[in-house]
């Protein structure tokens, strides 16, 4: 049995369909590269000092990738997403190691290219409580250093994101 066989099917938040219709009307999903987008991955990845950063936007199937630093691919099949965990929930999500942790430690994104061990994801969250992604960052060494102070400049990161989201559709 493969890995990939192996892994369960990602879990569904609650008001799903709502979720979808909210990320489809905001047309981000498949769109060119925006500077401001960028420029706060790119902040975040010299704030936490990893090597891959994404803003990460889940449809139904995958999760695109609206920004990237350190990584080459635009997206992911959703059923092997760390990102599909994060968006159930309004907290920040943090991995120290990926290979500890019953849920990833056979994902293919673990235990091959790019070989994720830490990985730390706070939910870009629209107006009616609805979360369209992540800003997530990832490094592939486990780290237990990320404390209550990191995850927090996190979610005021990903909060900007739903801010810029919000501007761009009237939200």
């Amino acid at each position: 049995m493969s890995n990939a066989s192996m892994l369960k099917s990602f879990p569904i938040p609650e008001r799903e369909q709502e979720r979808i219709h909210a990320l489809h009307k905001t047309q981000l999903l498949d769109s060119v590269p925006e500077l401001s987008f960028d420029d706060i991955a790119q902040k975040a990845k010299e704030i936490f000092n990893v090597p891959i950063v994404l803003i990460s936007l889940v449809d139904s199937d995958r999760q695109w990738f609206k920004s990237k630093c350190g990584l080459q691919a635009s997206q992911t099949s959703r059923d092997i997403a760390f990102c599909s965990y994060t968006i159930l929930s309004e907290e920040v999500m943090v991995i120290p190691d990926a290979l500890q942790d019953d849920r990833f430690k056979l994902n293919p994104l673990v235990v091959g290219d790019p070989n994720i061990r830490f990985y730390a994801a706070a939910p870009i969250i629209v107006p009616d409580g609805l979360i369209l992604g992540t800003l997530c960052i990832i490094d592939t060494t486990k780290r237990d250093d990320f404390s209550k102070d990191n995850e927090a400049m996190l979610k005021s990161l990903a909060n900007q994101i739903s801010q810029l989201i919000q501007k761009r559709v009237g939200l």
